[in-house]
């Protein structure tokens, strides 16, 4: 796994707003290339991320050769469009969004812990929400 910055074409969608979004150095690739879509130019890319690190981390776990990047200079595209590196990271990708879990090993006082059972406490996820806001990450994911 690695990090990885790939230009994608942003062409707007003037019939429905927004943007559609590819990746022309993934156009020959087993994947069929890499396409998305966005509201606005912010979500845009935000769905651009989100396929280019799902893309890359299959081709990863697939063993596929992952194409080099194209500089954005020699990409050449209709006037209107807008050309930009969208960057990802498939080993943060991977560990955000994964819903795997691991059990862990927790010592907390005996008071605590009957405390918090007679209140239905869910151990699991008041800790998680805890890491989460230790590491300054998004409670939502």
């Amino acid at each position: 796994m690695a990090q990885y910055v790939f230009p994608a074409i942003f062409e707007p969608d003037y019939e429905l707003g927004g943007y559609c979004v590819y990746f022309p150095d993934f156009d020959d690739c087993p994947t069929d290339g890499v396409a998305t879509q966005g509201d606005d130019f912010k979500h845009a890319m935000e769905m651009a991320e989100d396929a280019l690190c799902l893309t890359l981390y299959s081709m990863e776990q697939r063993g596929v050769e992952i194409p080099q990047a194209s500089k954005t200079s020699d990409i050449k595209t209709d006037p209107g469009n807008i050309v930009n590196l969208v960057a990802c990271d498939t080993e943060f990708y991977v560990k955000f969004f994964s819903n795997k879990t691991a059990k862990v090993n927790v010592t907390i006082p005996v008071w605590l812990k009957e405390q918090g059972e007679k209140n239905h406490v869910d151990f699991s996820q008041i800790l998680q929400e805890g890491i989460k806001e230790y590491l300054r990450l998004p409670q939502n994911r």
